[in-house]
């Protein structure tokens, strides 16, 4: 008896231990948000080998929406043991208290020991810029390639399912002309160049995408250029004919009341056919060429806004500002011009259709937001501050961080994130939007196809660039770890170090970025080491390394050190020389050198790749570090004489072309020679004349030669 009462007890515990590692999913409230956060939380409890299932001895998670405790796209997860309460502030902050307990179970965690927590977002847009690739802002190879990856939907849910994991809460969707590609005007059916069967294609692209969009909680923002119209509406109605195909941006768009009419009705039609669309964006300098501040306002509030207002709905608008100062297409800045600016912005606030706040876009230092992380200019020269005081409600400054400096190899610089996120968030603030306008993360056209990967998307190459963006932006103070994490996740216990050797590697280009001074998107191209000079965008030679002036005011630029040191005058003010970037560039390279030294990458090709870029813009580092020293030695013999000058000038370009060499034998075997957008753009307009052209680091190695004969053949200007 006493047997048989212990065997039923031995068959009780084990019944209770099975019963014990079933997780029920539970929740009231039903939308397309929940329904996304259950799905995934359900996803990773089964490739965690959880078993879902009612059980009395089990744990239960307990979604719902808290809209007393919380604020919007906040969230809580609280823990007893038993229950897991996943509460958001909205369907929003809903889906990323799921997701906060997805990265725990993926870290390995028991569900019953997930910490509680609760976070708030620190702004409330967080945006990616994209440039659809066709009909696009400039002409490219490397652009087009990506027409067909970006007209599958599954490539869309797995960009989104990026996103809405790092927390970005906007995907803003630029090209010159979109609405040929979305309907069919009512009015100006011949506007649209597609039969039923094409235009039926490209609307289930878009009906699918923003309807994915909006079940992630992803606002959705279609951004028009000005002033272009479809090409079978050019010729059907003997207008712009002068530029059919697109291929300029710069020049005098038509006016007339019969593109007004098109514009205005495409944007209400569009608009209503595509419901899940959140907003529209303006920009007032493409195709404006010799229109007047006033008129500029005028086009947009008789075409675009007025279209919003037709369509009936309420909608966001992101207004990019500043608008110019003058008649031209470049961009430039005045204080008046920012006056005039923010009578718009807050007129524009007033619009019942509309909601506020009105979203300010402007581009946080022009094309090059990953150089310094103070504002040192904006789109078209210097901010004069008449956006940010007095403080409003009816409009925020949105900064883009625009990123023409890196494409191909990856990076990650938490620290630095960080501290543009806190430095740049003052309270007439409502976020970043973050992306390219000559990269799109499309298809991957770097890798060497003859590789076996474990990635589709170019955009998985760079996941921890979004992700710092998107959890920082969302909560500045996210600890390194929950980054660390994720590449122990990915590569276990040989991904320990990577975190720290991606964050020293990656201030290369950050440092090359703040030395150097930019403008527009072709000026700097950091990974490459180029930039533009009377031959187009080349290498950077010694001779405008040496006088080149700086991005950052905290930088000496070499030409002025070197006056500086002959001359005794004491650097004061916190100034970085030449010379102290090349102590940090080395210390920093070399440091993550050695903590990649000993990583086994043998059996893991995404761990090679991973490990590869580090050692690639290592390598970069210590030749720029060569190339300052160099700078400063060859400045100096120019300068005051002295042969030993000289010859450490040659010495140092010498070992500078020894980091090149091997920046080459890294990126050889892996990267193929691939079409880039600064390339291709060298030439005159239209852009299609350089097309042809390729980059790999291997082609500037001819270049990196010239600086020793440069320096051999130098002599001395001025003695002192």
């Amino acid at each position: 008896m006493k047997m048989f009462l212990l065997s039923i007890a031995a068959c009780f515990i084990c019944m209770s231990e099975s019963f014990a590692q079933k997780t029920q999913i539970v929740y009231t409230q039903l939308s397309p948000q929940l329904t996304y956060s259950v799905t995934m939380l359900k996803k990773a409890f089964i490739e965690k080998g959880i078993p879902l299932g009612k059980s009395a001895f089990g744990m239960t998670v307990d979604l719902s929406i808290d809209t007393v405790r919380l604020e919007k796209e906040g969230f809580s997860v609280q823990n007893d043991g038993r229950t897991i309460k996943v509460s958001g502030g909205d369907g929003r902050g809903l889906i990323y208290a799921a997701l906060y307990v997805i990265e725990e179970v993926k870290n390995g965690v028991a569900l019953s020991k997930i910490a509680s927590i609760k976070e708030k977002p620190h702004v409330p847009f967080r945006g990616i810029k994209y440039d659809l690739p066709w009909d696009t802002y400039r002409r490219s190879t490397a652009l087009d390639l990506h027409k067909e990856t970006c007209r599958d939907l599954k490539y869309w849910e797995a960009f989104l399912d990026m996103m809405v994991a790092n927390r970005l809460n906007a995907l803003t969707l630029w090209n010159l002309h979109p609405y040929s590609f979305m309907i069919r005007p009512k009015n100006f059916p011949e506007a649209c160049p597609f039969d039923d069967k094409e235009l039926k294609e490209w609307q289930q692209l878009f009906h699918g995408l923003f309807k994915m969009a909006k079940e992630r909680g992803i606002d959705t923002y279609i951004f028009p250029f000005n002033i272009f119209v479809s090409p079978s509406f050019a010729k059907a109605h003997n207008v712009a004919l002068e530029n059919l195909e697109h291929d300029f941006y710069s020049g005098k768009g038509d006016t007339s009341e019969l593109v007004r009419r098109y514009t205005r009705e495409s944007v209400a039609q569009m608009l209503q056919e595509y419901p899940d669309i959140t907003g529209m964006g303006l920009t007032h300098g493409e195709y404006m060429v010799g229109m007047t501040q006033p008129e500029r306002d005028r086009w947009m509030n008789e075409t675009i806004i007025e279209g919003m207002r037709l369509s009936g709905r309420k909608l966001k608008l992101i207004h990019r500002t500043p608008l110019s100062s003058g008649k031209a297409h470049g961009g430039s800045t005045s204080l008046e011009t920012e006056l005039e600016t923010r009578k718009l912005l807050e007129k524009e606030a007033g619009y019942d259709f509309l909601e506020a706040p009105i979203w300010s876009e402007m581009k946080f230092n022009w094309s090059h937001a990953h150089s310094s992380p103070k504002l040192v200019k904006v789109h078209g020269g210097k901010a004069h501050g008449a956006l940010f005081d007095p403080v409003t409600d009816k409009f925020k400054v949105i900064w883009t961080a625009r990123n023409e400096d890196f494409f191909c190899l990856r990076w990650g610089v938490p620290d630095f994130v960080r501290e543009h996120v806190k430095t740049n968030t003052a309270p007439y603030v409502g976020g970043y939007l973050v992306g390219s306008e000559t990269y799109i993360p499309a298809k991957d056209y770097f890798t060497n196809p003859a590789i076996s990967v474990n990635w589709k998307y170019a955009f998985e190459r760079q996941w921890l660039f979004y992700k710092l963006w998107g959890r920082l932006l969302y909560n500045p103070a996210t600890p390194d770890k929950v980054f660390q994490d994720e590449f122990v996740r990915r590569y276990g216990k040989q991904g320990v170090n990577l975190l720290t050797a991606s964050a020293l590697a990656g201030k290369t280009p950050l440092r090359l970025a703040s030395a150097f001074d930019f403008s527009y998107d072709l000026s700097l191209y950091s990974e490459g080491f180029m930039a533009l000079s009377g031959k187009g965008v080349a290498y950077i030679s010694i001779d405008q390394l040496i006088m080149q002036n700086t991005a950052d005011p905290s930088y000496m630029p070499v030409y002025k050190f070197v006056k500086a040191t002959i001359d005794g005058e004491s650097i004061s003010g916190g100034k970085i020389t030449p010379l102290m970037s090349a102590t940090m560039l080395e210390q920093d390279c070399k440091e993550a050198l050695s903590l990649v030294k000993n990583i086994n990458t043998s059996n893991h090709t995404a761990l090679m790749y991973e490990v590869s870029d580090i050692e690639a813009w290592a390598n970069i580092g210590l030749h720029y570090a060569e190339k300052l020293r160099a700078a400063v030695a060859l400045q100096t013999y120019r300068t005051k004489g002295g042969e030993q000058n000289k010859q450490l000038a040659i010495a140092h370009l010498q070992n500078a072309l020894k980091y090149w060499d091997t920046l080459i034998a890294v990126t050889r075997p892996i990267y193929v020679d691939f079409p880039a957008v600064h390339l291709s753009q060298q030439g005159r307009r239209p852009w299609r004349e350089n097309d042809h052209l390729r980059f790999h680091w291997e082609k500037l190695r001819s270049d990196v030669l010239k600086d020793a004969d440069i320096a051999k053949s130098s002599v001395v200007i001025s003695k002192k």
